[in-house]
């Protein structure tokens, strides 16, 4: 890769977004961060991408939000992950798990 960062896969936004928000409530924000710090600042999510995103999800209601202070007692929109964002997560990992093994295996092929 040329790139020092990479913009995610088209489909795994809503994954990585679901993943980081089932280890605590954040803003988008601080979700844009986290993604970046837990890659290793191989990831990077534009708030173009984002913000989308996130109403999105929660339009599907796998997320909700709500209004609070940030660190710098700001306002900011907190996102959490609902019950049904923590099925869905699941399911999303599983998918991502048999479309990874199926490129790893196409990568392997010696032929």
């Amino acid at each position: 890769m040329s790139q020092s960062k990479t913009d995610l896969l088209h489909g795994t936004l809503d994954l990585v977004i679901l993943k980081v928000l089932a280890l605590e409530p954040m803003h988008g924000w601080g979700i844009s961060q986290r993604i970046q710090q837990i890659s290793k600042d191989v990831l990077q999510v534009n708030q173009g991408s984002l913000y989308p995103a996130l109403h999105r999800l929660e339009q599907q209601a796998w997320i909700r939000s709500k209004w609070g202070a940030s660190d710098a007692n700001r306002k900011a929109k907190y996102y959490e992950l609902t019950a049904a964002g923590r099925k869905q997560l699941q399911a999303e990992v599983t998918g991502w798990e048999r479309y990874a093994a199926a490129i790893a295996r196409v990568i392997e092929t010696n032929s």
